[in-house]
């Protein structure tokens, strides 16, 4: 069973695990994870989840340069962390241009298996509570897997365009 749970210095070690299938100091989209977050140490993983749940927060400003978003991880029933998706509440020219509001992934041992679809479900479920009419996914322009998730939910191509992540490709989806 699949399921969205908030990152939780609980399960350090699950996502340590994961985060090693992905290589330390690989991007991982729909994370959170930025370049300079120390997550090996107990004290830099707390507060790296410290800071997304700050992002999330809207009784707090936005971090300049940042919008709120949500951030979950998505896991079995046995807590194994499969991978993170994130929910970003509004679009910047960067988000507009290049990352939009969803992001996504999954480690590769899981994927093939659903995962990114159900969980992509899962958050246009939040979004559409959240009465955002539509929402922009991103996703690298050879990333087929990615392409099959998006036009599985709905994903209607604009353009496939040069960005500041490389050649990508921009869907929107009606809520």
């Amino acid at each position: 069973m699949l399921r969205l749970i908030d990152p939780t210095v609980e399960l350090r070690q699950a996502w340590l695990a994961s985060r090693d299938e992905w290589g330390a100091g690989v991007h991982q989209p729909g994370s959170g994870l930025r370049s300079g977050d120390d997550v090996d140490s107990p004290a830099g993983f707390a507060a790296w989840l410290e800071r997304l749940r700050r992002e999330g927060d809207e009784s707090l400003p936005p971090v300049p340069g940042l919008v709120h978003a949500r951030y979950w991880w998505i896991a079995d029933a046995d807590d194994t962390v499969l991978g993170a998706i994130t929910l970003r509440y509004a679009l910047d020219d960067f988000l507009l241009e290049a990352a939009g509001h969803i992001g996504y992934g999954v480690r590769r041992s899981a994927r093939g298996r659903g995962v990114a679809t159900w969980a992509l479900g899962e958050v246009l479920a939040v979004a559409r509570r959240r009465h955002l009419d539509t929402v922009l996914i991103t996703c690298e322009s050879e990333n087929t897997g990615s392409v099959r998730v998006i036009e599985r939910h709905g994903g209607i191509l604009e353009d496939v365009r040069e960005t500041a992540l490389g050649l990508t490709r921009r869907y929107w989806i009606t809520l």
